[in-house]
């Protein structure tokens, strides 16, 4: 167990993962420092003042990456010489197997951990079940419509919760320096599966349509996303059309000794909290 001048820092302890996280530690008793430029403790990327505030009694990291990679590294730096013994690193799914530009800044918290001289470890999820309900295709879904250009290729979602819990295994265990865990859900579905799933779920019609990749990319821009957002989203699609994120992984089990979140319990839970009605 942590003490409070032995913490845990959770970055983005506000976002998806984080906040999960931050739930995750202090119920197993750990000492928690949840930041974020809206959080408890206040860290902005763009405020380096910030950084050793976030940083004191800091002895492990939970680094979610800028969008500006020598940020990043640079913050790496300073959390070892603050005292950081430890870093886990919010990666992705097929990192290594998608051009490098679109996603330069994970890239760069990969290879900054790696090089810190401290214990480090990544997570590299596939596509979390919450961007159905808590993400950018919640709209789309209550409209009645998700329309992604994603081809036949399957996906093994996986619940943040269960990246939560495996994020605090990594931070608060010993075994895990040098290793990458990517971390997928039980079984793969289509998204046109996904979907059926939560019509039914939600007792009503949610259709799912197949664009094409430069369909989207129109569809990206007029509503208004950045040149480097429409790269980011076309790679990451290219990469799953490509079945490079299709096969599921038994990392969840290896980790916590027990099965995923499936993704039918999701939908269900999703559903009766009024997700998609």
């Amino acid at each position: 167990m942590t003490t409070q001048a032995d913490s845990i820092l959770v970055l983005g302890a506000t976002g998806k993962t984080g906040r999960r996280l931050v739930s995750t530690l202090r119920a197993a008793g750990e000492h928690v420092r949840a930041a974020s430029r809206s959080g408890e403790v206040r860290f902005d990327w763009a405020d380096r003042g910030t950084w050793p505030v976030a940083l004191d009694g800091a002895s492990a990291v939970y680094l979610v990456a800028s969008e500006n990679p020598a940020l990043t590294r640079l913050f790496v730096e300073n959390a070892v010489a603050a005292g950081v013994r430890r870093f886990v690193a919010l990666s992705g799914r097929g990192i290594g197997l998608v051009p490098p530009e679109p996603f330069k800044n994970v890239v760069a918290a990969e290879e900054a951990v790696r090089d810190s001289g401290a214990q480090w470890s990544i997570i590299r999820p596939n596509n979390f079940n919450q961007n159905f309900d808590e993400g950018l295709w919640r709209a789309p879904l209550r409209a009645g419509l998700l329309a992604l250009p994603i081809g036949p290729a399957p996906e093994p979602f996986i619940d943040v919760q269960d990246v939560a819990d495996v994020a605090a295994a990594l931070l608060t265990s010993d075994g895990h320096h040098g290793k990458v865990y990517e971390l997928s859900g039980s079984r793969a579905l289509t998204f046109g599966e996904a979907v059926e799933m939560m019509a039914d779920a939600a007792g009503r019609s949610i259709r799912y349509a197949e664009l094409t990749p430069e369909e989207y990319r129109a569809e990206l821009v007029a509503g208004g996303a950045s040149e480097d957002e429409v790269e980011e989203v076309d790679a990451m699609f290219a990469a799953m059309r490509a079945g490079h994120l299709a096969e599921p992984t038994d990392a969840v089990r290896q980790v916590l000794g027990r099965a995923p979140v499936d993704f039918g319990d999701y939908v269900a839970r999703a559903a009766a909290a009024g997700a998609w009605s």
